[in-house]
């Protein structure tokens, strides 16, 4: 018997992903023992919540979790089933690894960032009203605790991994009191890490050294609606969405997810990438401990891309099967 691990098969794209996921895996002899649970579109069409409380349970019994992508219903009231799963198993922090791939033609050469955006709090705790007709009011949320497990969560992996340095990313210089207090906290944590630089840097002008330093970073850690836009312009540098990979972590259960959206119009089709959920998993299998099969499985990815086989939205034309199968051949040959 496998590890446990909960699926959730997703909305638009994401069963037709999983199940090249599934086929990848199979190749690279990892033991998994899938239990399938609901969430997303399909639940609110069938009535019930967007992602259920037996889902809920489920995965906090499991402790790991993975997730295709899911489609929030607009304008019909419902929340994100993303934003659900992160409030209610407090899963805190968002670490989205950002490096350059082989074959993948960016201007951003030797790309290798690790991102950690909190995930609990600020504006994406949706604190909001209408004070009057025509004037709204959103409370951004800031705490100490938040922001020191999150930090304390980036420099530990630094430690962990032989990163050299942590930039935490803020507007303190604006908002003072609540961005102060992100930035003031970070302080606090990196002086337990003395072997670990730290630097701090404001959110705008981070962007723009994003795009022309990008080499100086190694790890940046930021509140959740900062580390949501940078982790985008972050994927967009390294070739797209369709490749970056993402995890979200708690104390007690982590859930990995490709970042991308669910892609409806593209069903069925056969032609999505199925690199940010291939990748996605790798990370899983690091957090289940299965190292060995995590490296054979991103050494023949890198294989594939580096002989040419790709998917359309990276300049390629295979579809959706045959770049899985590409990766099947060279993890059995």
């Amino acid at each position: 018997m496998g590890c446990k691990v909960c699926l959730i098969r997703g909305d638009g794209t994401g069963p037709e992903l999983v199940a090249s996921i599934e086929k990848i895996l199979k190749a690279a002899n990892v033991d998994i023992d899938w239990i399938e649970v609901e969430a997303g579109l399909k639940c609110v069409e069938a009535g019930k919540p967007i992602v259920p409380d037996d889902t809920i349970e489920k995965i906090r019994e499991v402790g790991v979790a993975l997730k295709a992508p899911m489609t929030t219903p607009i304008g019909k009231g419902s929340v994100s089933p993303n934003v659900t799963l992160r409030k209610r198993l407090d899963l805190y922090a968002c670490v989205r690894p950002v490096k350059s791939l082989p074959g993948v033609v960016t201007p951003f050469k030797n790309l290798d960032i690790v991102i950690f955006r909190e995930n609990t709090e600020d504006l994406y705790a949706q604190i909001e009203y209408m004070v009057s007709p025509g004037v709204a009011h959103t409370i951004k949320l800031i705490t100490e605790a938040g922001s020191e497990r999150i930090a304390r969560a980036a420099f530990q992996f630094a430690k962990d991994n032989g990163r050299k340095r942590v930039t935490a990313v803020h507007k303190a210089n604006i908002m003072k009191i609540a961005d102060g207090l992100f930035l003031r906290t970070c302080e606090r944590v990196a002086k337990d890490y003395p072997d670990i630089e730290f630097y701090d840097n404001i959110v705008d002008n981070q962007c723009m050294q994003l795009i022309t330093k990008w080499e100086d970073y190694d790890i940046l850690v930021l509140p959740n609606l900062y580390g949501d836009i940078v982790s985008d312009l972050a994927a967009g540098m390294m070739g797209g969405l369709g490749l970056a990979p993402g995890a979200n972590y708690g104390e007690n259960c982590a859930i990995f997810e490709a970042v991308h959206g669910s892609a409806p119009r593209y069903a069925g089709l056969n032609k999505v990438n199925p690199t940010a959920l291939l990748l996605t998993s790798t990370l899983m299998l690091g957090h289940l401990g299965m190292h060995d099969q995590k490296k054979a499985i991103e050494g023949a990815l890198d294989a594939t891309l580096a002989e040419g086989t790709k998917t359309y939205d990276i300049g390629g034309t295979a579809s959706t099967t045959e770049f899985t199968d590409a990766i099947c051949s060279q993890l059995k040959g």
